[in-house]
């Protein structure tokens, strides 16, 4: 198998999803006492934050571009951030570390595609759902539309998403409060639902709502297998 590297402490809580959702993969796959090769860096996420929060997205860019690079030194044959918003700065990585990334909209997006949905609900961080980055590449890319929710939800989305779920905190009435959001997007046209934050599946899944559930981060790390099986369409290796 190939070495996967992954970017990830964005936060520590959907970093364990990954090397947990990767490992199980190859034991599935393989077999017996079968893991997975990985290189993993994880940062620390309240400086990553502070950026965020500064719009200092060049900074930003440039310290994930460098953990990158570092990966790839190490050993790595693929890069992975393990994050949806910080693929606003993936270009950055992919250039710096010089090994193929998988982009985390790109696996969704042939998800979303394969599965007819066309305008799926986009469940996010506000930078995500809110700026242009990863939207735009699914309509560019596939042609998809995606959905955001109202201000007020979005809001909630996203302070769930920062001070309960990155902090290890799942609460039966954010659930809920997801819930209410998923069925104001249905009645809005929504056919799909994208968790397009890699903690979100800690907090729902296909089993809470009938809408299509697609995880961007149990996606993002079977892709990550099939890489390092060279299973990867070479489409979905850049940037």
């Amino acid at each position: 198998m190939k070495t996967i590297g992954l970017i990830g402490g964005m936060s520590w809580e959907s970093t364990a999803v990954y090397y947990r959702q990767i490992n199980e993969a190859v034991r599935r796959r393989h077999g017996g006492l079968a893991s997975a090769e990985i290189l993993l860096r994880s940062v620390d996420f309240s400086r990553i934050v502070a950026l965020q929060q500064a719009g200092r997205w060049d900074q930003a860019a440039d310290a994930l571009a460098r953990i990158g690079n570092q990966l790839a030194g190490a050993g790595a044959d693929c890069v992975l951030i393990c994050t949806n918003t910080m693929h606003k700065v993936a270009d950055a990585v992919a250039e710096k570390a010089g090994v193929p990334l998988i982009h985390i909209v790109d696996v969704v997006g042939r998800a979303l595609a394969d599965a007819g949905a066309k305008r799926p609900l986009l469940l996010a961080t506000r930078y995500t759902m809110e700026q242009d980055f990863y939207r735009t590449r699914l309509a560019d890319r596939f042609g998809i539309e995606a959905m955001v929710p109202e201000a007020a939800d979005r809001g909630l989305v996203h302070d769930v998403i920062f001070e309960e779920l990155c902090c290890g905190i799942v609460r039966s009435q954010s659930r809920q409060g997801y819930l209410d959001v998923i069925e104001r997007g249905r009645a809005a046209g929504a056919d799909a639902v994208i968790l397009g934050c890699t903690e979100i599946g800690l907090l729902i899944g296909p089993s809470h709502t009938d809408l299509p559930v697609f995880d961007s981060t149990l996606l993002h790390a079977e892709a990550a297998v099939d890489f390092a099986d060279g299973l990867l369409s070479p489409a979905m290796q850049a940037a």
